[in-house]
């Protein structure tokens, strides 16, 4: 999309502009997506709204102009924010808090190894003509038919269905900083690096190969990040992810000072390996702090502060390379990322938190989801009939107590199937 803008004259600060509008729709969608699942389901709202997505990516075939490309873009941040949140909050709602972080991390491999094909596919077809647009469409139909075939039983529907940022941030504040300086640094870098990587002196396929480089160091990184996550605080994780991305950050201002494509190459993969890899930490840190029955209005809370940040990163993204030149966009990577990493810092040492321990009980693959089902429910039914004195208590993410993650060593039984 940034290569099509640009091709039709569109200008950086356009083209953030476009990217802020993607971030913006995200944000509204995040507000829609809890109470879409739970009228009608996790599969039929995966079903409808990649339905959706696909004729929108159509539409795009049809955008000439900056308001145009802003509409669709905004358009697939609705749909996108409900997908991800159907993805996001049915893993999490299945998975065991001493196994969360790896189990995202599997869930992410996957999306990486497809954000990794993909910017290859820029060499199979023109960038003035439609055939790309199409075949991202048909790749989108196509993805109905697992869902829609599924004889996995779908966890039960939230109860509840608000984003509640504010207590989420009292919490577990870290991860909500994290998601949204994630939102500040991967959306702008994500948007222009193929405009970045033209402006340095690349050609278009050498601009599209910096983003396969950043999806190949995530992909390469998740797995380990996800092991080591589950064994510490979390956020220790998270810190150093960021003080890393400032580090490199730096480390490609030279590289491309220098004209060395190789380590350009090397310095985005470096780059995706730490940036893009923070948001899913964020989220296993999270989910081990509320209570299961708030898992997806917890990710739905956190998508929406990664969304705020989405929208408002590309503007000051293409502002710094209008300003300073291409390699604006790295000096804002690593001031972001530092300030990132400082904050984490700081929440460490007024409040250190054990290791994550086992917070839910696994549902083994061969287990009976009937069976699953009915004791979640059981327990659904026993701790809302202890909290029958308060009945606004399913509208709060399980604990607002700063402290509460250390009390959340008592195991409960949850159920059992998808960066961010």
């Amino acid at each position: 999309m940034p290569l099509r803008m640009q091709a039709e004259g569109l200008s950086i600060s356009s083209i953030g502009i476009v990217a802020a509008a993607y971030g913006l729709g995200f944000s509204s969608g995040c507000f829609l997506a809890p109470s879409f699942i739970r009228h009608v389901g996790y599969i039929r709202a995966f079903a409808s709204l990649a339905a959706i997505a696909a004729v929108v990516v159509l539409g795009m075939t049809q955008a000439h102009s900056t308001l145009a490309w802003a509409i669709l873009r905004g358009l697939t941040g609705i749909t996108f924010a409900c997908i991800f949140t159907v993805t996001d909050g049915w893993i999490s709602a299945r998975a065991v808090s001493s196994h969360r972080g790896r189990i995202l991390s599997i869930y992410m491999i996957c999306t990486k190894i497809a954000l990794m094909l993909s910017p290859l596919g820029i060499g199979l077809g023109s960038i003035q003509a439609d055939g790309l647009f199409m075949a991202v469409s048909a790749v989108m139909s196509l993805s109905l038919l697992p869902i829609a075939a599924t004889t996995t039983e779908e966890p039960p529907a939230p109860r509840s269905v608000r984003i509640r940022v504010r207590s989420l941030f009292v919490a577990a504040p870290s991860a909500v900083i994290g998601a949204f300086a994630v939102g500040l640094v991967n959306g702008p870098v994500i948007a222009i690096t193929p405009v970045f990587g033209v402006s340095i002196g690349l050609t278009q396929e050498k601009s599209a190969a910096l983003l396969f480089a950043l999806q190949a160091g995530s992909l390469v990184m998740q797995w380990p990040l996800g092991w080591l996550s589950d064994r510490s605080d979390r956020r220790y994780v998270i810190a150093g992810l960021a003080g890393g991305t400032s580090l490199v950050s730096i480390l490609i201002l030279l590289a491309s000072a220098q004209g060395g494509e190789t380590l350009i190459l090397l310095g985005f993969a470096a780059w995706g390996g730490l940036a893009l890899c923070i948001y899913s930490v964020c989220v296993a840190h999270a989910c081990d702090i509320v209570d299961p029955g708030q898992i997806v209005s917890t990710v739905g809370s956190l998508l929406f502060s990664w969304a705020v940040g989405v929208t408002i990163g590309p503007l000051f993204g293409a502002l710094a390379m209008d300003l300073i030149g291409p390699r604006g966009l790295f000096i804002y990577s690593a001031v972001i990322s530092f300030a990132l990493m400082a904050f984490i810092v700081v929440r460490i040492r007024l409040l250190p938190r054990p290791p994550a321990k086992g917070g839910f009980v696994e549902i083994l693959p061969t287990g009976s989801a009937t069976t699953v089902l009915e004791t979640r429910l059981e327990a659904d039914a026993a701790a809302e009939a202890s909290a029958s004195t308060d009945r606004s208590t399913e509208e709060r993410p399980g604990s607002e107590e700063p402290d509460a993650s250390s009390q959340r060593a008592t195991p409960a039984t949850a159920t059992a199937d998808t960066p961010s």
